[in-house]
C-alpha cells in the first residue's frame, strides 16, 4: 500500500502563486509515476501534471507555462509549483501515485483563486 498526503493549498489572489506538496509513504518502490489531478465544483476530475520515475513531465494545456511539477526522490515527495494563478484554477487538487496495477490517491487540498 501507498499513502499520499498533500499540503500547501489555500487562498490566493489572481496572479499569485502556491506550491503543493505530496509526501508518499509505504510501498514506494511500486510507484511508476506521480501526478496531480484537480476537480472543480460540478466538473469532472482532470489531469493537471504528471511526472515519471525518469523525470519526464506532461501537463494539461491550460497550465503549461504556469505550473511546474517536480519530485524529490530522496524524500519521496512531489511538488506542484503554481504561478500566475487564475480563478479557473480553483479546485480541490489531488495527488496521484501510479502503481503497477493500482492508482493511489491523496485526500485532496483546496486551492481557491479569488480577488
Amino acid at each position: 500500500q501507498v499513502q499520499l498526503v498533500e499540503s500547501g493549498g489555500g487562498s490566493v489572489q489572481p496572479g499569485g502563486s502556491l506550491r503543493l506538496s505530496c509526501a508518499a509513504s509505504g510501498s514506494i518502490s511500486s510507484i511508476n509515476g506521480m501526478g496531480w489531478f484537480r476537480q472543480a465544483p460540478g466538473k469532472q476530475r482532470e489531469l493537471v501534471a504528471i511526472i515519471t520515475n525518469s523525470g519526464t513531465t506532461n501537463y494539461t494545456d491550460s497550465v503549461k507555462g504556469r505550473f511546474a511539477i517536480s519530485r524529490d526522490n530522496a524524500n519521496n515527495t512531489v511538488y506542484l509549483q503554481m504561478n500566475a494563478l487564475e480563478p479557473e484554477d480553483t479546485a480541490v487538487y489531488y495527488c496521484l501515485g501510479v502503481g503497477i496495477s493500482t492508482l493511489y490517491w491523496g485526500q485532496g487540498t483546496q486551492v481557491t483563486v479569488s480577488s
